[in-house]
């Protein structure tokens, strides 16, 4: 029996538009050819079979207004990433944790647990599911989260806001609020941390994060304290978008975040998970949006996770330190 069930195409143009400005080519046609393998994108592009306004191209030009890209026949194999199973259970969660909306971005309360890409042993992340839920929208990550950490996470509906939102990152006029769980009690007259960071690929993938006086510049600020002898609650804005920020600068001040894995503090982990404990205790609680040509200026937040709420409920306080300057 014949189980090829790949199928192939005819000749497909496509005329770049408003939305599509300033893509390179390959990433263009690796959106539009998701069930053609990277290699074959890349080959017909080298070969002269994909054309742009009739002329062969390379892969990194940008596309203009008005381009018209030729794609040759191709023979797309079904079982590829449009293929990924994902639990419709999850789509639907998912689908219903939207925050906000408008045509030009999205705000998501995405669970813990879930990535916010495919990759690295992970078949599929929050970018896939809500491309598999709007297959007509050109959804892309305006910025990510760590898999484990919950709460409000930003996509864009086309580049023009795709851009303009990671503007807004770049530059700090979108603030990101955090809740964090962590080890001790936290120093009331600790308001800032501002050690630099870098980043290193270990041999397995894994990325691990350090200090590192010639790394990035990392400022991370605490804004309210809720402090105990076990634990203390903080409410963090992060000032930079380093990787693994608040977790790494928690742990350099000895008060390691709560369910972390791989930069916890193993002994405090299990006495948590003894409180029922069972995921990183970091939470995205809110962004604040500046005003722009693509939403107005306002603050979005997420609703926050049963298991801070128990936490914040249960443990023995000191009065809300708020260290607001």
């Amino acid at each position: 029996m014949n189980t090829n069930t790949s199928k192939k195409t005819g000749v497909n143009y496509i005329e770049i538009n408003q939305t599509q400005v300033g893509q390179r080519l390959d990433n263009l046609l690796l959106k539009k050819l998701k069930q053609v393998p990277k290699t074959w994108v890349y080959r017909i592009i080298r070969k002269g079979e994909v054309r742009v306004n009739k002329k062969r191209i390379k892969p990194d030009y940008k596309v203009k207004v008005g381009d018209l890209v030729r794609i040759p026949p191709l023979r797309l194999d079904q079982q590829q990433d449009a293929d990924v199973f994902i639990p419709p259970g999850l789509m639907a969660g998912i689908e219903k944790s939207v925050l906000f909306e408008n045509p030009h971005i999205l705000v998501i309360d995405k669970p813990a647990g879930v990535a916010v890409h495919s990759g690295s042993g992970v078949s599929f992340g929050i970018i896939d599911i809500m491309r598999r839920i709007r297959p007509d929208t050109e959804i892309e990550l305006a910025h990510r989260l760590d898999r484990d950490t919950s709460g409000c996470l930003l996509l864009a509906k086309h580049r023009q806001s795709l851009l303009a939102m990671q503007r807004c990152f770049q530059d700090d006029s979108i603030a990101k609020v955090y809740l964090a769980v962590v080890k001790g009690r936290w120093p009331e007259a600790k308001r800032e941390i501002s050690h630099a960071l870098s980043k290193k690929t270990m041999s397995n993938g894994e990325r691990r994060v350090y200090a590192d006086s010639r790394g990035q510049n990392a400022l991370t600020r605490i804004l309210k304290l809720e402090a105990g002898d076990v634990y203390s609650i903080l409410t963090i804005r992060l000032m930079t978008g380093c990787t693994h920020q608040i977790r790494v600068h928690c742990q350099i001040e000895g008060h390691e975040i709560a369910g972390d894995n791989k930069y916890g503090d193993e002994r405090f982990n299990k006495m948590m998970k003894g409180r029922g404990v069972k995921n990183l205790m970091l939470h995205a609680a809110s962004l604040e949006l500046p005003e722009s040509k693509y939403c107005q200026a306002m603050v979005i937040d997420a609703t926050l996770p049963a298991m801070f709420k128990g936490l914040i409920d249960d443990v023995p306080m000191k009065p809300c330190q708020n260290l607001s300057p």
